[in-house]
């Protein structure tokens, strides 16, 4: 037995010093002391046939010969290890060749967008005002005649903080703090983000941008409104883009209506993007509630307004054929590098 043992031993410790690879030498420990079936343990086997004189002194030749395998194939490894960290220094790259082009970040595509309809509304002399993100329910609810059993306000909808406080549900309460610090006349237009408690989806978001615009003077009719949003849609979209009206309800406009726009993919003739209808929807839109106005202590009597509400996302994905909302903040570089 102990020639067996000294034999496994010369054996392993030449093996160790030949192997030339780490799946190799883990194979080969493995095979030697392995817990079930190594050759070790095999011959370790054995010693329960010794005779009892016999078996103290072959277990410390054995632990001596598992002692001094385990060096050689710690050796091995160090041998490995350390060779494969000098070939990686001696690599060499060839610095004269010609690099290519740097990825270069961009404007995001909601922020080009909302630049170009800041533009639009600068360009005609309105001012850009923003309001708090944190706001009251008086200024998102009360203040734009919604009153406290309407649905809007239920927490299934609006994202509640404090009592008395929530994350404003569209940039209309930034209206009426205008209204309230301003006389009239006001044209004004209102970006920012919105919160409402909707499930993430290729349509939907629990964090969106929208603009809000208004406009309050002596003579506003419904006409002004309808050519200001038609005149804003050709811009976004392109001059041979129709824009319709179509009767809806909202609680701070009375007469109120909903956009579309029509369909950039088949020309408003039907088609999977639109429908079939071939129509797009926008936003809301309508003339400023006199309750509105009495709030913002404004005479409904002479003064008039309109106001409407789109979203920045959705004006981004109808303007570049954009089927998922969620492409906006998963800040993919193949996708945000298309509109550098």
């Amino acid at each position: 037995m102990s020639d067996q043992l000294q034999q496994l031993e010369n054996e392993v410790i030449a093996r160790a010093a030949a192997v030339t690879s780490l799946d190799d030498l883990e194979a080969l420990r493995t095979e030697v002391l392995g817990r079930k079936g190594g050759r070790l343990s095999l011959v370790m086997a054995g010693l329960a046939k010794m005779p009892p004189a016999e078996r103290a002194a072959f277990g410390r030749l054995a632990n001596d010969a598992k002692s001094r395998i385990e060096s050689a194939l710690a050796d091995a490894r160090s041998r490995l290890e350390n060779a494969a960290v000098e070939g990686s220094l001696a690599r060499t790259y060839d610095v004269t060749l010609t690099a290519g082009p740097p990825r270069t970040g961009s404007v995001h595509i909601l922020r080009r967008t909302l630049d170009d309809v800041v533009a639009f509304f600068r360009s005609r002399g309105f001012a850009i005002v923003t309001g708090p993100e944190v706001e009251t329910e008086y200024y998102n609810f009360e203040a734009l005649n919604i009153p406290a059993d309407h649905p809007a306000r239920e927490g299934l909808d609006t994202f509640y903080l404090d009592p008395g406080t929530l994350l404003r549900a569209h940039t209309s309460p930034v209206q009426m703090r205008t209204m309230e610090a301003y006389p009239p006349p006001i044209a004004i237009l209102a970006p920012g983000k919105c919160y409402r408690r909707d499930s993430l989806d290729a349509r939907h978001s629990f964090q969106f941008h929208q603009i809000e615009g208004l406009q309050v003077d002596r003579g506003i009719t419904f006409g002004h409104l309808k050519g200001f949003v038609s005149d804003l849609c050709r811009h976004l979209y392109g001059e041979n883009r129709r824009t319709r009206f179509r009767p809806s309800y909202f609680p701070f406009t009375e007469p109120s209506a909903e956009v579309d726009v029509s369909c950039g993919v088949c020309d408003g003739n039907g088609c999977r993007t639109c429908g079939g209808s071939g129509w797009l929807e926008m936003g809301g839109s309508g003339m400023v509630h006199p309750n509105v106005l009495r709030m913002a202590k404004y005479d409904p009597e002479i003064f008039t307004g309109w106001a409407f509400g789109l979203g920045v996302e959705r004006i981004a994905m109808v303007r570049h054929g954009i089927d998922d909302i969620r492409l906006f903040v998963e800040n993919d570089p193949a996708f945000l590098e298309q509109f550098a």
